[in-house]
């Protein structure tokens, strides 16, 4: 037993001297340590031992898997120490060298546009309200005056998820919202995301809106142009001006869609207003009594204008942005351009 002892130490001592890797170093585990291994093969063979001898070799056997157990654990902690040199060797970093120069981010156009929108109606004494993406009919058309055998109804026109759950074709539903949580005097401003099947140079199935909503006593069409002219002059310069032309919607009557002079030509006639001085921006109206009442509203008592306004109009107007696809391709060539 004790030749046997002595030469498995060498084996041992040779093995654990060889071992580079933790592969390596498992493999000694295995062949010397585990209850498969040299060592537990010695336990096994104490039967043989003369009775008398057996504790003094147990002792010996155990003293010596203790010793074996200490120069694994030695061997694991230097393979820890080399592997983590390694590694912050591979993770140095020369901080003499100079730094990558990236490029600052910037506001989004359709961002940059809506802020200043807010920015100016703010100053009106507007507040912000945003309503939900998805709509139920009742809000989006019915409570809004929206007949219904009117277009816009129709799938070709807006997205339905189910015969009365859509996407919001407009803000328009959170006026009703406000007016059905809010008592006169309303003043609220609410944009957004409304979507629609439509797509072109100058239109998208999802786009971004901004509703106005004044509801108060002896509201006029002269608040709505006057705001308007405010918010105008702010947009596009001091020297603009707007004009109100009849038009139709089934929320507003009256209904007016409203025109700012060129700021590109200054009302002479050019490509970007087509010959005539004119460029429409928006439509809007004094709000209809039956949508007052849908809300519980005395429209003998009150009365309130309403407008609208596509972002991306204004913001491709204000830059001279030719095609709506460019504010969503996300080519940091174009929107490199823009600063707030």
């Amino acid at each position: 037993m004790e030749t046997k002892l002595k030469a498995l130490r060498e084996q041992v001592e040779a093995a654990i001297s060889s071992v580079q890797s933790k592969e390596e170093l498992s493999a000694f585990w295995q062949q010397f340590l585990s209850k498969k291994g040299r060592i537990q093969d010695l336990m096994k063979v104490l039967g043989t031992v003369p009775k008398e001898e057996r504790p003094a070799m147990g002792k010996l056997i155990n003293e010596f898997k203790e010793q074996v157990s200490a120069r694994y654990e030695e061997a694991a902690q230097k393979l820890e120490e080399l592997e983590l040199e390694a590694l912050n060797r591979s993770e140095q970093v020369d901080i003499t060298l100079p730094s990558r120069k990236r490029a600052p981010g910037a506001l989004h156009p359709i961002t940059i546009t809506k802020n200043q929108m807010i920015d100016v109606f703010a100053g009106m004494g507007f507040k912000i309200f945003e309503g939900p993406e998805i709509e139920d009919d009742d809000h989006n058309f019915t409570r809004l005056n929206v007949a219904k055998n009117h277009p816009a109804r129709d799938t070709q026109d807006t997205f339905y998820i189910a015969e009365d759950i859509l996407l919001r074709t407009h803000t328009s539903p959170g006026q009703i919202r406000v007016m059905d949580s809010e008592k006169p005097p309303i003043k609220v401003l609410v944009p957004g995301r409304v979507f629609r099947s439509d797509s072109d140079a100058t239109h998208s199935p999802m786009f971004h809106q901004m509703e106005g909503l004044v509801v108060d006593r002896k509201i006029t069409l002269c608040d709505l142009q006057g705001m308007l002219d405010e918010f105008s002059r702010k947009i596009f310069g001091d020297s603009v001006k707007t004009r109100l032309r009849p038009s139709y919607f089934p929320f507003t009557e009256p209904s007016v869609e409203v025109d700012v002079s060129c700021f590109e030509c200054g009302g002479a006639g050019c490509s970007l207003c087509k010959g005539t001085g004119w460029i429409e921006v928006l439509g809007g109206g004094i709000v209809h009594q039956k949508v007052l009442e849908n809300c519980g509203i005395d429209p003998k008592e009150y009365s309130g204008l309403a407008f609208g306004i596509g972002i991306e109009r204004i913001a491709m107007l204000k830059y001279g942005i030719n095609n709506i696809g460019l504010l969503y391709e996300n080519d940091l060539r174009f929107l490199k351009q823009f600063k707030d």
